[in-house]
């Protein structure tokens, strides 16, 4: 038997996932609204945020944001981040505008 605290532990490693996929779900929402742009932007904040939490956390408390090494986790997440970024801010025109 797990004790309560260590059952209550074991949910909060996966905090930091829950709170990315959160901001990815509410870029979903906004894409679907035909607010791509702000949608994309919300993805790109969504993982420089999985880049933050996984440079400030040890790998058992980031849970399943700690898919590979620390640093090479931290730069996927940062450069994907900015480059989806770049992407979502620099695109202008175009029937969605």
């Amino acid at each position: 038997m797990t004790s309560p605290r260590r059952g209550g532990r074991s949910l909060l490693v996966h905090l930091p996932f829950a709170v990315v996929m959160a901001l990815v779900a509410i870029a979903a929402l906004r894409i679907g609204m035909y607010h791509w742009r702000q949608g994309a932007a919300l993805i790109g904040g969504a993982l420089l945020v999985a880049s933050v939490l996984r440079a400030a956390l040890t790998d058992e408390q980031a849970g399943l944001l700690s898919i590979r090494g620390r640093s090479v986790d931290i730069l996927s997440y940062a450069g994907l981040g900015i480059l989806i970024l770049f992407v979502a801010l620099t695109i202008t025109g175009g029937p969605l505008g």
